[in-house]
Formats: structure tokens, C-alpha cells, sequence
């Protein structure tokens, strides 16, 4: 009963907290001192819901590598408590597992355990009901901090920008279309980094997904969980193989998104008759030859070709797409190169211009926290109509 009426009370005091974040002269006068940026990014990758042995990873590194009972406070006090506002059984459950994770990794370090660690984690274990309400939840609520540094070596963040994503609990039964994968993170720090491409720009996404209506629903969601205008943005059902190039017509992108559609080779057909009529100009034009580059066995490209390729797209100036003509930004992790042969090889018959601009166009690191998003085997490609 004391522990109960503990918890509540802890639970009333971050409302309290949460309400006093109006009165923004009062709170920054009586604000602590900014957190070093390993805090900062500890508390990102739990808001993130990261696994919990980048979680750990984090915290040690935070405490000059070990798990230091000021580390430990502060996992309490910044990032449970924030977990126990959210009263949902995934996050308990959550942060019922990071409890254990930094409980046994401090003992097994010979480190002191702080009484509170242990009485909470005894809590979530005895709190059965939680478990069993998590086998009907198929969405949790991830919250992903995009992290601006001010440019100088003080330790601490400018700023940054906190999207809350719902997506699929467990990617087991196949409910991929609603994961965050590498590429739309990556996306994400692209667009982020370079502004100005997409500053009073129509983008139109084009997505390709293995589920149902569903995912729709799902992107919907998280439009209106980010509070999004209705007149601005928009979430609309495109079959690829079947819209017709009338309907295709009706949009008018300056710029086409796309994050890891590279992957089916049954649809890569369909996706570059989209991308050509999407980003082919309304001006008349005789479109440059791609004669030759094709031409290999099966349809593919050598690896030679595709270096030859890119070397003579390499030639495009960026500029040129920066103004009027629309263009494609498609970030993927080519998993075989037989499919993105295949891709290259529909791309210039179809007379698009298929440029990695990977390097040209590297983006800042935003996701400084997120240890399992590995960002190395994601490149960006510039898709254009020749």
C-alpha cells in the first residue's frame, strides 16, 4: 500500500510538471542546467522505446562507462517517470525491461543499485494484468527526436524536433508497412538537412507496402497525431499497377519521396511507370538515348556498366532540379544487386536518369542516440527524366 500511494504520488507530481510547462517565463527560471549530450541522447533513445541494450550502451557511456547512481537518478527521474505518464501497457512493459537491463548489468559490474530501481521493477513484475492486456496491442507510440547541435563543442543542443510515430508492435506478423525502417530515417535527416529543396514544394510520397489498407489507416493516424493540416497534407490510396496515366496526371509533384521501394522486383515495372509519368516534364521534349546501357544478359547491368552509368549521370547538375523540373529522391538499402540492376535497367528504358547522390548530399547525423539505425548501408538516389 505504501509503495502504491508512493507511485501515485509520483505519477500527480510529473502531471504537475507537465501542467507548470505553460508558464515558460517561470520555467526557465528556475530550469536546472542543460544535460551533457549523452543524457540528452539517453533520454532520446528511451522516448524512441531503442532496444534495451543500446539503452544501456548509452547509459554507460554517460557515466564514463559504468552505471553510476547520478546515471541512475537520472533514468528515473527523466526517463521512467516519463514512461509512467504515458500510462499504456507497452510502455510499462517497456520500461519494465530497461529496469532489468540496468538492474542485473549494475550488479553484475559490482555497481550500487538505487532502492527506487529495485522497488519499481518489482512493481512492473507483479503487475500481471499489463502483460496480459499487451497481447492485443499491435501499435506503439515511438517518439523520435531529430537533434540540432549548436555548432560548438559546449555539450549541448540547440534544439530539436520530437515526431511521435505509431507503428507495428511486432514486425513478426508481417505488419512491415507500419515499422520504421533505416531508409525513412535517413529520408528523414535528408529533408531536414537540405530545407531549401523542399521549402513551398508539393512532395508527393509514393510508398510501397506488403499489407493492406491498414497501412493507410495507420499513416493517417500519425498525420493527425502530428496534428498536420488537412489542406496540406494528405494521405491518399495509389495502386501503382493500377492508376491509370490519366489518373497519374492529376499530380503535379515538384517532388517525388520514397523510402526502401527498391526491394520487389514483381513491382519495380509498375513503380518506374509511375515515377516516369510523375516526373516526366509537361513540355515537349526529345528525350536523351540510353542505348546500350541495357543491353546485357537478362535484362541486367554489369557492374561495370552501372559505374559507367553513374559517371555520366554524375555529370547532372543539382541546380537544374532545384527550380522547376520535378525530381525523385529515393532513399533504399540495396539488399541484392540483381534487383537494383534490374531497377537501373527499367529506370533507362523508361529514359530516367537514376544519380547517387549519397555522398553529394549526405545528411546530418540527427539520430545521434538511435544505436540501432544504422545509417552506412542506406544510399540516396536522384531520379530525373532525361
Amino acid at each position: 500500500q505504501n509503495f502504491k500511494s508512493r507511485l501515485r504520488e509520483i505519477e500527480e507530481e510529473m502531471e504537475r510538471r507537465n501542467n507548470r510547462e505553460a508558464d515558460m517565463d517561470e520555467l526557465e527560471e528556475h530550469a536546472d542546467p542543460p544535460p551533457t549530450l549523452e543524457l540528452a541522447y539517453l533520454k532520446a533513445a528511451f522516448m524512441a522505446m531503442e532496444p534495451a541494450d543500446c539503452i544501456v550502451a548509452l547509459a554507460r557511456r554517460s557515466g564514463g562507462g559504468s552505471l553510476t547512481e547520478e546515471v541512475q537518478s537520472f533514468i528515473m527521474d527523466n526517463c521512467i517517470r516519463y514512461i509512467m505518464c504515458k500510462r499504456s501497457a507497452v510502455s510499462r512493459t517497456y520500461a519494465k525491461n530497461i529496469l532489468k537491463k540496468v538492474i542485473s548489468t549494475a550488479e553484475s559490474n559490482g555497481h550500487e543499485v538505487l532502492e527506487d530501481l529495485y522497488e519499481l521493477y518489482a512493481h512492473y513484475v507483479s503487475s500481471f494484468q499489463e502483460d496480459i492486456l499487451l497481447k492485443d496491442v499491435t501499435k506503439i507510440c515511438k517518439n523520435i527526436s531529430f537533434l540540432f547541435s549548436n555548432g560548438c563543442d559546449q555539450g549541448h543542443l540547440r534544439s530539436n524536433l520530437v515526431v511521435p510515430l505509431l507503428c507495428s508492435s511486432n514486425m513478426l506478423e508481417g505488419d512491415t508497412g507500419c515499422s520504421i525502417w533505416p531508409s525513412s530515417l535517413f529520408l528523414s535527416e535528408f529533408i531536414l538537412t537540405y530545407p531549401n529543396l523542399f521549402c513551398n514544394k508539393f512532395c508527393l510520397e509514393v510508398i510501397l507496402t506488403d499489407g493492406d489498407l491498414s497501412t493507410l489507416a495507420n499513416m493517417k493516424a500519425n498525420v493527425d497525431l502530428n496534428h498536420l493540416r488537412s489542406d496540406k497534407v494528405e494521405c491518399k490510396y495509389l495502386s501503382w499497377e493500377a492508376a491509370s496515366e490519366s489518373e497519374l496526371t492529376t499530380y503535379t509533384p515538384d517532388i517525388v519521396l520514397g523510402a526502401d521501394i527498391i526491394y520487389d522486383p514483381l513491382y519495380l515495372p509498375h513503380l518506374v511507370r509511375v515515377l516516369a509519368s510523375l516526373l516526366e516534364p509537361k513540355k515537349l521534349h526529345v528525350p536523351r538515348s540510353c542505348e546500350g546501357e541495357a543491353n546485357s544478359v537478362g535484362g541486367f547491368m554489369s557492374d561495370h556498366q552501372i559505374e559507367v552509368r553513374q559517371a555520366k549521370l554524375s555529370q547532372h547538375k543539382l541546380g537544374r532540379h532545384e527550380a522547376r523540373e520535378p525530381v525523385a529522391y529515393i532513399a533504399t538499402v540495396i539488399r541484392t544487386l540483381e534487383t537494383f540492376n534490374y531497377f537501373l535497367a527499367l529506370a533507362c528504358q523508361a529514359n530516367l536518369c537514376v544519380v547517387d547522390i549519397t555522398e553529394e548530399k549526405k545528411p546530418l547525423n540527427l539520430l545521434p542516440y538511435m544505436v540501432s539505425y544504422d545509417h552506412a548501408g542506406v544510399k540516396l538516389y536522384m531520379v530525373s527524366y532525361s
